[in-house]
């Protein structure tokens, strides 16, 4: 495998994409940053653009100009120059057969020394690696939203992964100035195992009106000293993300305590998504001017659906 990992290709340029991009360019890497249209990539474009210039003004941003970072990414619609990568991240949503077609799609073009890492939320990475020709060579890496500024990485060891693997990872993960925690292959891992089952049951307590949104985040900052509650993580996160998450968690390991909410269904259903559509279990200041990857701060809870 590649000593020097220079080329990295990021399939899907969505919230956890862009991040991704922008914090592999910032550190010396060349990116291709794929997705299935223009408008998709140009929206990336702007996002990372933002990123960059907030990172500038709060002075965390590593030597080197904006357009010299920038100059870094390669934005395309199709997989050119996938031939010549040295490790793949995909982030595509939580949908198996889209996924099973990526990497279907990516393994005969990338080369042999090629390392492809699952950015995923719930589906195991052993399952992913089956569709290739190099499952030895296949991991997650969870990377945590936003990108740039989360310091550590879950790192997830498939059936089959190899420690040559897992060292191309590490070192990868060190370019980056980033940390690692390594768990074993499972659906959810740690981090969503657990998160997605806090997140649920807080969306459970506003159905029931047990506390509104304000009041369940602040026993969770308050209380336990959590920087954000599960309800305002959720919004961070996003609702339809959560959804899917729940969901696949659900049906990998067939226990009730997995349902996804009423709730949480309805507010995905009627758009209610967090911080991307502007309102969550909060409302936000969807205004352009505001500095991503931080969007305006909280301003009052957001009106709910009557429970059912």
């Amino acid at each position: 495998m590649a000593e020097h990992i220079r080329t990295v290709g990021v399939v899907g340029a969505g919230v956890m994409g862009t991040g991704l991009a922008q914090a592999l360019a910032v550190t010396g890497h060349q990116v291709l940053l794929v997705d299935r249209t223009e408008e998709i990539l140009a929206a990336a474009a702007g996002t990372i653009e933002r990123g960059l210039r907030f990172a500038r003004l709060m002075g965390t941003q590593p030597a080197g100009d904006r357009t010299e970072v920038m100059a870094r990414i390669r934005f395309s619609t199709g997989f050119d120059g996938f031939d010549e990568t040295d490790f793949v991240i995909e982030n595509i949503t939580e949908d198996w057969e889209a996924k099973r077609r990526v990497y279907e799609r990516i393994d005969p073009v990338c080369p042999e020394h090629c390392v492809f890492a699952a950015n995923t939320s719930v589906i195991p990475v052993t399952r992913l690696a089956s569709v290739t020709r190099r499952p030895d060579r296949v991991l997650g890496m969870h990377f945590m939203n936003p990108v740039p500024q989360k310091p550590t990485v879950e790192v997830i060891r498939g059936h089959h992964t190899s420690q040559a693997t897992l060292d191309t990872a590490a070192r990868l993960l060190r370019q980056m100035g980033k940390e690692q925690v390594t768990v074993r292959d499972s659906p959810g891992f740690v981090s969503n195992r657990v998160l997605m089952l806090t997140v649920n049951e807080a969306v459970c307590l506003l159905q029931e009106g047990v506390a509104d949104a304000a009041e369940v985040d602040r026993v969770f900052r308050e209380c336990f000293g959590h920087p954000m509650g599960p309800l305002e993580t959720a919004d961070l996160i996003g609702l339809d993300t959560i959804l899917r998450s729940v969901e696949g968690l659900h049906q990998e390991f067939g226990d009730s305590k997995y349902r996804p909410c009423p709730l949480l269904k309805r507010m995905v259903e009627a758009g209610l998504l967090g911080r991307k559509s502007g309102e969550g279990f909060f409302r936000y200041d969807a205004s352009p001017a505001a500095p991503l990857p931080f969007p305006a701060p909280l301003r009052s809870p957001a009106p709910l659906p009557s429970p059912a």
